[in-house]
């Protein structure tokens, strides 16, 4: 049986009533201002587009697609009704096992219902939105896979860059310093050799989605893809590039990045909120295979100020991944961890402790904030007491106001891994940016003679909700 693919995915947002549809909208800029509204509250359902103007009937496009607990569920195989903390979980326990079933290669697929090469590429021909008003161009790449080959060891590694429509055999991509698709790059730039790549830009969101996370360096994300679905992922090899992609994938295409052959790119609005510089030159992708399905889907995940579809996803993964690697540097009694969607699930990250010794709330504070999962354009780190939900803002900031001195309670970290999309990185050359460690936890030496919590006790809580929880409020 063929794997699970974008259109099943689909059909269970429709089974679900997760999915709007809409016509007519224009790709200038209508689309993206109609997802720029949806996502404005994070429980909009999804959007499809059709009858785009200036494109044939059924080359469609589907975004706001992982900004609700739902859907994000069905893309993982999991009950529709799972709340966010047991997603948090599924991603701890995910990490822990790392279930991994390697790519199957296979003869075909949907995939390679039209094919084009040489003077017949047009990747115009799929309606890639201008997402965001002031954006430099149309971005064919967002919810995409780009899939590059180690030149030494031969390992396959996918990210999420985002990918600029130039013209018909022309994109570019845009990846930031020290991920994993720059280190490659680099590889065969420093040989002497154009750099072999591959573009998806429709695919199981399940693809997608590990995509977008931190897998450790030299980690094959189909692997972990294949892990989620349950089983292998059925890949076919490009032509030219010999690099697998998803066989039933919407969209795909090929080809190489020369060193220094760079295209003018941007601006772009970007995961933190506003548009990350401007027009710059970067690498160009010419193209040497397009394809496609029959009526193709282009899906994208959109930045935008947050929370966004390109960061509500991966907050329940972060948040589960900086448990784990606190941890696994010997950090006792860790009770929560959470990246407010607010920071792009990146930039604020609370965690609860039951503290046990003298500095330990400062220790997790500490490696939180440099541990890989927590590390990239972070700026808040906020350690609370087990007592605190570290999701509720009202518990967090309340801790913070009550229970941190700034004499003592702050530390702030200079020269951190940053990107070029935060705005208040301080360094052009290598992108770097301060932190705030913020231990927000009653003092150790105090825990015993602290003022008791004015509210009611656990115990007392729970007699209350049971004679009279028909008339207490829902959700309380």
């Amino acid at each position: 049986m063929a794997n699970k693919d974008l259109r099943d995915w689909i059909n269970e947002l429709e089974a679900n009533e997760q999915l709007q549809h809409v016509s007519g909208a224009d790709h200038h800029e209508e689309i993206g201002a109609i997802v720029d509204i949806h996502m404005h509250k994070m429980t909009n359902p999804a959007v499809m587009f059709d009858d785009i103007p200036g494109f044939p009937k059924g080359n469609r496009v589907l975004a706001n697609i992982l900004t609700s607990v739902p859907r994000i569920n069905i893309a993982l195989g999991k009950p529709v009704d799972t709340s966010e903390i047991e997603l948090v979980n599924y991603w701890r326990e995910y990490m822990k096992d790392q279930p991994t079933h390697p790519p199957v290669e296979v003869n075909g697929g949907p995939l390679i219902e039209n094919v084009f090469e040489g003077d017949d590429i047009d990747i115009t021909t799929i309606p890639a939105p201008k997402w965001h008003e002031l954006d430099g161009g149309y971005f064919i790449g967002t919810a995409c896979m780009v899939v590059m080959k180690d030149p030494d060891s031969g390992w396959i590694n996918y990210g999420a860059y985002r990918v600029q429509s130039h013209d018909a055999k022309t994109a570019s991509v845009m990846v930031s310093k020290g991920k994993h698709g720059d280190i490659l790059m680099r590889k065969y730039f420093d040989r002497g050799e154009p750099c072999p790549i591959a573009v998806v830009a429709g695919m199981h969101p399940a693809l997608f989605m590990v995509a977008g996370l931190e897998m450790p360096y030299g980690k094959n994300e189909y692997d972990c893809a294949g892990g989620i679905l349950g089983e292998g992922v059925e890949v076919i090899n490009m032509p030219k590039t010999g690099l697998p992609v998803p066989a039933n994938a919407e969209i795909a295409f090929e080809g190489f990045i020369h060193p220094e052959d760079l295209v003018d790119e941007g601006p772009f609005g970007e995961w933190p909120g506003y548009y990350a510089g401007d027009m710059h030159p970067e690498p160009a992708i010419r193209i040497e295979t397009f394809m496609h399905r029959d009526n193709p889907v282009l899906l994208g995940a959109i930045p935008a100020v947050p929370p966004n579809d390109d960061t509500f996803y991966r907050g329940t993964y972060r948040c589960g991944a900086v448990w784990n690697q606190l941890e696994a540097a010997g950090i006792p009694e860790v009770k929560g961890v959470w990246a407010h969607e607010a920071g792009g699930s990146r930039m604020w990250l609370t965690v609860s402790i039951d503290t046990k010794y003298g500095g330990h709330s400062k220790q997790a504070g500490l490696i939180a904030s440099q541990c890989h999962a927590g590390a990239y354009a972070n700026r808040w780190v906020i350690v609370v007491d087990e007592d605190i939900d570290p999701s509720n803002m009202n518990d967090v900031i309340w801790a913070m106001c009550t229970r941190c001195d700034p004499k003592d309670g702050l530390d702030i970290l200079n020269g951190c891994w940053s990107t070029h999309l935060d705005p208040m990185s301080y360094s052009h050359e290598d992108r770097r940016n301060s932190r705030v460690v913020v231990d927000a936890c009653i003092p150790f030496k105090d825990k015993d003679s602290f003022p008791a919590v004015a509210r009611a006790s656990k115990e007392l809580d729970e007699r209350v909700r049971a004679k009279f929880g028909d008339v207490l409020p829902e959700g309380s």
